[in-house]
């Protein structure tokens, strides 16, 4: 992984556990087969390829709101 990717993505994915899963769960459907949401001109690990998504905006989630399973 990229250092710089990871920091950049950090920003945009404060808390780490979320963005450890976001990108496995992303680098699992690029390993098996599905197309990456980026272009890229140099051969990415898909890692970095999940991370590049996430910092381009092409990937997101939503927060885990607790209070609506109350």
């Amino acid at each position: 992984m990229r250092d710089e990717y990871l920091q950049e993505a950090q920003t945009i994915v404060e808390d780490p556990n979320t963005l450890i899963n976001l990108v496995s769960r992303r680098s699992k459907q690029l390993k098996h087969g599905s197309k990456p949401l980026i272009e890229s001109l140099e051969k990415l690990e898909p890692e970095d390829v999940a991370l590049r998504e996430i910092i381009e905006g092409k990937i997101t989630y939503q927060p885990w709101d607790q209070s609506l399973e109350d």
